[in-house]
């Protein structure tokens, strides 16, 4: 089995449960399996925080940035896993040393750098790095672990 080394809207959603409002990632590239991935966010005016956050000035908040790293993390071994249609549901267990650097704003694309610090094919718990960067600023930087709810074959 060849494994992509892009994951498109679609091989997305066949890998994570989440949709509008709450995707947060728009494409994932350089998909090394087990290892890391980049993920791109496409910000936009007509996403639903921009409302509250904050009117006239809006800005992506951090924990939506968390979200779209752990989302990129998620679609990497997913594919690393070859879970695409088995219902992978992904939590988190912890989020470590999250700094914001820059603001987020809509026109932005959002590139999320990923790299795994502890996992394996099969294993349920993973930690990553991620660094999020907007024309190549940082704009948000955090280590967070994460538990795969792998189907029961997954193994197999």
């Amino acid at each position: 089995m060849d494994i992509p080394t892009t994951a498109d809207i679609d091989l997305i959603q066949r890998i994570i449960p989440h949709r509008y409002p709450f995707l947060l990632v728009d494409k994932v590239k350089d998909i090394v399996p087990n290892t890391s991935a980049v993920g791109i966010k496409n910000v936009t005016f007509n996403e639903p925080h921009f409302q509250g956050h904050f009117p006239g000035a809006p800005i992506m908040p951090g924990v939506t940035i968390i979200e779209a790293m752990a989302q990129t993390a998620a679609v990497m071994v997913g594919v690393s896993m070859n879970m695409a249609d088995r219902d992978l549901l992904v939590y988190f267990m912890a989020i470590d040393s999250a700094k914001f650097r820059r603001k987020v704003v809509p026109g932005d694309v959002l590139e999320m750098k990923l790299d795994v610090t502890r996992g394996k094919p099969g294993g349920k718990v993973w930690k990553f790095h991620g660094v999020g960067t907007v024309e190549g600023d940082v704009a948000c930087e955090c280590d967070f672990t994460a538990m795969m709810d792998l189907p029961k074959d997954a193994a197999e």
